[in-house]
């Protein structure tokens, strides 16, 4: 078994979010549990960006107990100060800096060349190396990036010291194949890559952020940079609680995390409400109806056998049970089910004349609710 490392941006991209800005108390709060959720690598601010982010960075940094913690930077070299003063008094520190690489932000965002960039890729990681051991480089708009000249751009930044290449489907254009196979070309074709370890950091715009990093590191990569609940940019990020329980669920693949399932959920209301960011009710893993059965078929089966229609234990992510919603679609014995539940125990007579009652009801109602049953069942004359 492989360990791929999470490399968590909630307190950076996914604070990017309009309306979503986070104060220090909170920023800390949210730390901590990342902290002790698992993360190996927690990205917590761009430090030159404004007075709060610096400082968010320089208590994190004294917060945190298991994780690295990491600040952003251009590749300008007062940003990487910056950082490295805010960072300093992390136990592992890392400097995450870089540049864009295709040749759309070469020409339109920086009017330079590719020779201008790469040496600007190199003093920036060679800078960043002169504070840290641990230095990671990005190549935004990888997924964008001619494969040749990405490659020469990490193997470059290797050279000058990177021990992350972080390899951004920046605009989340890249279908999963694509960006697979830019991280199988890296793996080929970059001289000294074994010193360096490949990340995914994938955005959703095509909604395709989560199976683009599972590309990734069935393709070699051994990072996911990731956000609680995919907040960030635009669409949003690479969601933690997806690449994390995919990779568990398949264990043919031989990769895994080191996060505690147990406390996504958890960890996911808590971002929700500190970002009043609202968790969409059919959101993979961490949804309010991602546990939970109204179709009559799908009731009857879960009720039998949980893995019928649920491939994970809802407990594994710390949801308490899977929810049997009783709505007109529903059937007998997700009636029978919810009816004993309140202590109502009821035969196939008994449930015949009730559910007949209950329909009636239904067909009125959005939902039915324990409070409801009761009336139902004295209304039926049993």
């Amino acid at each position: 078994m492989e360990y791929v490392e999470i490399f968590d941006t909630t307190l950076r991209d996914g604070e990017q979010v309009p309306g979503c800005k986070l104060d220090s108390k909170t920023k800390l709060i949210i730390a901590e549990q990342l902290d002790e959720l698992g993360v190996d690598v927690l990205e917590a601010g761009f430090p030159i960006s404004s007075p709060g982010d610096f400082k968010a960075v320089e208590d994190i940094s004294k917060l945190m107990k298991n994780a690295r913690v990491c600040g952003l930077t251009r590749a300008v070299m007062k940003d990487i100060d910056v950082a490295a003063e805010a960072l300093k008094s992390a136990k592992r520190a890392r400097i995450h800096t870089g540049i864009g690489t295709s040749d759309n932000h070469i020409k339109y965002k920086f009017n330079a060349t590719r020779e201008q960039i790469l040496e600007r890729a190199v003093a920036a990681v060679k800078h960043a190396k002169s504070y840290f051991e641990d230095i990671e480089f990005y190549a935004e708009d990888a997924g964008r990036t001619d494969n040749v000249f990405l490659a020469q751009v990490c193997e470059a930044v290797i050279k000058a010291g990177a021990t992350v290449l972080n390899i951004p489907d920046t605009t989340g254009y890249c279908l999963p194949e694509e960006y697979g196979a830019k991280m199988k070309y890296l793996k080929e074709n970059v001289k000294g890559i074994e010193k360096a370890r490949l990340s995914c950091h994938c955005h959703n715009d095509l909604g395709l952020a989560t199976a683009n990093s599972i590309a990734g590191v069935q393709y070699g990569a051994r990072q996911i940079e990731c956000t609680i609940n995919g907040i960030g940019e635009r669409a949003g990020n690479t969601s933690l609680e997806e690449v994390v329980m995919i990779l568990r669920q398949h264990p043919y693949l031989n990769l895994d995390t080191r996060i505690k399932s147990q406390m996504l959920f958890g960890i996911s209301q808590l971002v929700s409400e500190s970002m009043a960011m609202p968790v969409q009710p059919n959101k993979a893993i961490v949804g309010a109806n991602a546990f939970a059965h109204s179709s009559g078929i799908h009731q009857d089966g879960v009720i039998k056998k949980r893995d019928t229609y649920e491939i994970i234990d809802p407990k594994d992510v710390g949801v308490t049970q899977s929810s049997i919603v009783l709505t007109a679609r529903s059937g007998r014995a997700a009636l029978a089910y919810r009816a004993k539940n309140i202590g109502y125990e009821l035969d196939k007579l008994q449930l015949d004349k009730v559910y007949q009652q209950f329909l009636l009801v239904a067909d009125q109602k959005k939902e039915i609710n324990d409070d409801d049953i009761p009336k139902i069942i004295k209304a039926s004359n049993i």
